[in-house]
């Protein structure tokens, strides 16, 4: 590990969703525990359907759990009340998806930019730190472009920067390079670890990519909502 300082931590983590026909429950997360150290490059690799994007939600406090919890240093996060866990993934976690989700009327600055506004940094300082990270991704010349005018392999590094604007303790990446083509997907990668190792930043993804997972620093497996 690159600093045995424990980021995140669960214990005993379930979650089950009801069934459409309102009869019983589908167990999806069956008892999951783990630490997540400072730092770490982990991937999450198993079959469709093993829960791996459910620990995803329940480790960036998108969903909570049936039962169990989730430490985010000494905060059991699931005990906050929704406002206060909005306001707790804003300024503790990253997110990058398969989709880049970027707001597609905004400039790739201002797609950057808005998390920071969102926590309260001034617009000069927002601006300035989207800035900063978007010259870290590649991007300092596209900075007044909007999603458009930019490749898929652009967008999605401007969503990376979008994740890492808030010094966030961890960034969860659910497939991240599955919209790419092997020439940008190999990009990416080699950008996601660059950052890590330059920042400290713990990166946490989802992946069937089995380049990209042997790469990490850990490979968790999954199976029937379980880590095997």
């Amino acid at each position: 590990m690159a600093n045995e300082t424990i980021v995140v931590r669960t214990e005993h983590l379930y979650k089950d969703y009801p069934l459409p026909s309102g009869e019983g429950v589908l167990p999806v997360l069956k008892g999951i525990d783990l630490t997540i150290a400072r730092g770490e490059i982990i991937a999450v690799v198993g079959p469709s359907g093993a829960g791996k994007s459910t620990l995803l939600h329940m480790l960036g406090a998108l969903d909570r759990p049936t039962s169990g919890t989730v430490h985010y240093g000494a905060d059991n996060i699931f005990t906050m009340r929704d406002d206060e866990l909005a306001n707790f993934r804003n300024a503790h976690v990253g997110f990058v998806f398969q989709f880049h989700h970027l707001l597609p009327e905004f400039t790739a600055r201002e797609n950057v930019a808005i998390p920071a506004l969102m926590r309260g940094l001034s617009m000069r300082d927002a601006v300035k730190r989207a800035d900063e990270l978007l010259a870290e991704v590649g991007l300092a010349e596209r900075t007044t472009h909007k999603p458009s005018e930019l490749s898929g392999g652009e967008q999605q590094r401007v969503a990376v920067a979008r994740a890492l604007v808030n010094n966030p303790d961890v960034v969860l990446a659910d497939e991240p390079t599955g919209n790419l083509d092997s020439s940008n997907a190999e990009m990416l990668h080699a950008m996601l670890w660059n950052l890590s190792r330059k920042t400290g930043q713990t990166f946490i993804i989802v992946t069937h990519n089995e380049a990209l997972a042997r790469r990490a620093d850990r490979v968790l497996a999954m199976r029937d909502g379980k880590l095997v």
